[in-house]
């Protein structure tokens, strides 16, 4: 879509007669909306219904419609109800939307508009520093205007050509924005510093039909203090993510459990890191926002944007039969603070959160009969539990005066297993799960069987990257060590190869010098490592080390100069609670050859009105070659969500058995648009970076 405004007729089209706005470039009213062309077609949820481009200073309504601010404030000078649903309106009642939308606006791609002499791209909110700064176009424009303004070098009433943008062809990206549904006035989860080409929204796109069933995606920053004892202490999340890759921000892919942060339960996998005391990371590099966080501080401030899920529109209807989630309210009044409520809460061990397991008759919450088994309990009285636990949850309700208030998140339209327990629970009817541990819930998962790669899903290694195959031979004692720990293997949760963890000073390969920390053994004597697992691979190594030669061959990973751990990183650092040794930086992973990739089959089911649950970046882009397609975001409720094995920064190989390397975002957007029911993803899962 060439996204410029039509001019009005006549000479009140500019505000002055051959002049420019220095802010877009083009003629328009000074009380009138800037105008710009847009690269690539703007999503209809992202149009204002007044003058139909996109948004500029964003205005709510109470009844859920989004304007311009200009717009909007003219039309209300004239009338006294929405354009949309015509309802009664006041303009004093209509906000500002939020920052995240107001941000998502200003991501969108524009083509500044003297094309003859400048033919770059940015960002809308850079499109006014460019020409200031750096447009030829724009300089060569007022060099001529201050020519005109001389009577000796110009005839009076000559007039300056107004530059046109070249046509454009049809779109082939959605650039930098995440498609919104429909009606809705609040942002879907985006960058809201980093500029973000190629971020597209299957999880929420849906053909017409569908728009009546769809509801709005909150989205909230939140700022989150976190105490340690031990400064150096690791914090428990592992980090996908950063400026370098398609990501952008920095994204929490795992929160480990009964860590510093796992037990504060304020951080959810899917949240993006904005702040890190203070300091901006959502224009920096992976490697760069590591080093920060692993910082040793007793006090960390940390801003987050963090996915809220899915709203029910107030009215909307859900006459779908099918599977699906809806947030309820719901209120229980205590006759005195002591009086139980009757509810048995759980965890489950594959999945943060707490549920409800059983209701105890004759109690207050089964009488009151909104509450059922196998709900999620997102807040009680407004404290988030979507990482508590049932002791947490139990101390909030105890702690209530009268009114308890719950906000559950139920799957209907499916017949859940019965929830199994794994340790005991109380009887009794406290709203407690029980007096002294949390019991377990374990829930059947779909096996997961992981391959190696096929070769018509493999792939050149991203700009940047490159991989180096080194043969080393090394003579050595029968009783020296060679003098190397290891990690991976495929058994390891991510199947990764097996990789060096340390070179010790004591070993034959630490006097040779050629195998370094990080690098992935490939054979020790022609005995193949590379489909082993961690004892295996053990074994191998064990018994060709008593050999007076050992022939080594390895894989040394080159990431791009700027994703390079930084000096401030600390390596081989023991994580405080026993998780690991030295990793590498997820980063490093990204440039690890597609043939030694292990992917898994995940099959997605959902309802017509439902929306898949997972936004992804990446692509084929002109300006940056063949980029992989990652996950971005999981939103809460969703079939993404539930299946519980898609992950922030999971790698999409294929799409129902179609490699997705090499495609644009509108090649793969339909195939997934396409999928009514089931789609069947091919992904490849790399651990994020533990800090």
């Amino acid at each position: 879509m060439l996204g410029t405004m039509a001019e009005p007729a006549g000479e009140e089209a500019i505000s002055k007669v051959g002049e420019l706005c220095p802010v877009c470039g083009q003629s328009h009213l000074s009380l009138d909306n800037h105008l710009y062309n847009f690269q690539d077609e703007v999503d209809d949820e992202l149009v204002c219904h007044i003058c139909l481009q996109p948004l500029l200073q964003p205005m709510d309504t109470p009844c859920g419609h989004t304007y311009c601010f200009k717009c909007l404030e003219n039309f209300m000078q004239e009338y006294s109800f929405c354009p949309m649903d015509r309802k009664k309106l006041s303009f004093q009642h209509c906000r500002k939307s939020s920052l995240l939308v107001r941000n998502l606006l200003d991501k969108l791609i524009v083509l500044c508009p003297f094309q003859e002499d400048c033919k770059q791209t940015m960002q809308r909110c850079e499109l006014e520093a460019h020409l200031q700064i750096r447009c030829p176009g724009f300089r060569r424009y007022r060099a001529q205007l201050e020519s005109k303004k001389n009577p000796h070098s110009r005839l009076k009433g000559d007039s300056l050509p107004r530059p046109e943008a070249n046509p454009l062809k049809e779109p082939e990206v959605v650039n930098g924005l995440s498609t919104l549904v429909a009606g809705s006035s609040i942002a879907a989860v985006v960058s809201l510093e980093t500029a973000e080409p190629g971020l597209v929204n299957p999880a929420f796109d849906g053909s017409e039909e569908d728009l009546p069933q769809r509801a709005s995606l909150l989205a909230e920053t939140s700022l989150i203090e976190i105490h340690r004892d031990d400064p150096e202490e690791d914090l428990g999340m592992r980090l996908v993510g950063g400026k370098d890759t398609p990501l952008g921000n920095i994204v929490i892919q795992e929160v480990l459990r009964d860590s510093v942060v796992g037990t504060d339960h304020r951080i959810a996998p899917g949240d993006h890191i904005l702040e890190v005391n203070g300091v901006n990371i959502s224009s920096v590099t992976h490697s760069q926002a590591i080093s920060l966080l692993r910082q040793p501080c007793a006090g960390l401030h940390l801003l987050v944007l963090q996915e809220k899920g899915f709203t029910t529109r107030p009215g909307q209807l859900d006459s779908s039969p099918t599977i699906n989630q809806e947030v309820i309210h719901v209120t229980l009044v205590k006759r005195d603070q002591s009086e139980p409520l009757g509810i048995k809460l759980i965890r489950k061990s594959d999945e943060p959160g707490i549920f409800i397991l059983d209701l105890l008759d004759g109690g207050l919450a089964s009488k009151n009969g909104r509450l059922s088994r196998n709900d999620k309990v997102l807040s009680i009285n407004g404290q988030d539990l979507r990482q508590g636990t049932p002791e947490i949850a139990a101390q909030i309700i105890q702690s209530s005066e009268a009114r308890v208030n719950f906000v559950v998140l139920r799957q209907s339209g499916m017949q859940l297993p019965d929830p199994v327990e794994d340790g005991s629970s109380s009887n009794s009817s406290s709203s407690s799960s029980s007096n002294g541990g949390s019991p377990v819930l374990h829930r059947r998962r779909p096996e997961q069987n992981h391959y190696r790669r096929k070769s018509s899903y493999q792939k050149a290694l991203p700009q940047g990257y490159l991989s180096q195959d080194k043969v080393v031979t090394v003579k050595k004692e029968p009783k020296e060590s060679l003098g190397i720990t290891i990690g991976g293997g495929r058994d390891s949760k991510h199947r990764l190869p097996v990789y060096v963890t340390s070179v010790q000073p004591v070993g034959c390969l630490f006097r040779d010098g050629r195998i370094k920390k990080g690098d992935v053994l490939l054979s020790i004597n022609n005995i193949d490592l590379t489909h082993l697992n961690y004892s295996q691979a053990i074994t191998a190594l064990k018994s060709n080390a008593a050999l007076h030669t050992v022939v080594l061959k390895a894989l040394e990973i080159i990431v791009p100069e700027e994703s390079l751990e930084s000096p401030e990183v600390p390596e081989g650092r023991e994580s405080s609670c026993g998780w690991a040794s030295w990793t590498p930086l997820w980063v490093r992973w990204l440039g690890l050859p597609s043939h030694l990739h292990f992917c898994q089959d995940i099959v997605l089911h959902k309802s017509n009105s439902e929306s898949w649950g997972f936004s992804i970046v990446g692509g084929f882009e002109e300006n940056k070659g063949s980029q992989p397609f990652f996950i971005k975001t999981i939103v809460p409720g969703t079939p993404a969500f539930w299946d519980g094995r898609l992950r922030c920064g999971d790698e999409i190989v294929a799409v129902n058995g179609v490699s997705a390397v090499g495609m644009s975002n509108a090649e793969l957007i339909p195939m997934l648009k396409e999928q009514r029911n089931k789609v069947a993803l091919t992904v490849v899962s790399w651990p994020g970076s533990l800090v």
